[in-house]
């Protein structure tokens, strides 16, 4: 499946803000919706790993749909990969479907496919 193709700009965090240099203002950052395509719900992209107690339990993501983008801790996804069963689904706990393995980034797949072409040994 394709990945969805919504973009989000989100303004820069209040800490940057006040970090910034007297009258430079930092710009804000856009995001891309990591689900996959036609999705009913409220888009996602994950920002940072959540950790507690040296663990990582969780992520923050954006969540943003026809109004303000809002940032949430949610937990991973348990699902693991039926490929590889030490990789888990990179995405939040009750994500619509699919998991992140059935999202395929054709432009992504392209630029892999020409990189193990012209360099082999990065791909063993």
């Amino acid at each position: 499946m394709n990945p969805c193709t919504a973009v989000a700009l989100l303004p820069p965090p209040k800490y940057a803000v006040a970090l910034a240099a007297l009258g430079q203002s930092p710009e804000p950052g856009h995001v891309l919706c990591e689900l996959g395509e036609g999705h009913e719900e409220a888009h996602a992209a994950m920002l940072w790993d959540h950790y507690q107690d040296g663990r990582s339990g969780s992520a923050v993501w954006a969540r943003w749909g026809a109004g303000a983008a809002r940032l949430a801790p949610l937990p991973w996804c348990g699902v693991l990969d039926p490929r590889d069963a030490d990789a888990a689904c990179g995405l939040f706990a009750g994500h619509p479907a699919p998991h992140d393995w059935e999202i395929v980034d054709p432009t992504d797949e392209a630029i892999t496919r020409e990189l193990a072409r012209h360099h082999p040994h990065l791909f063993h």
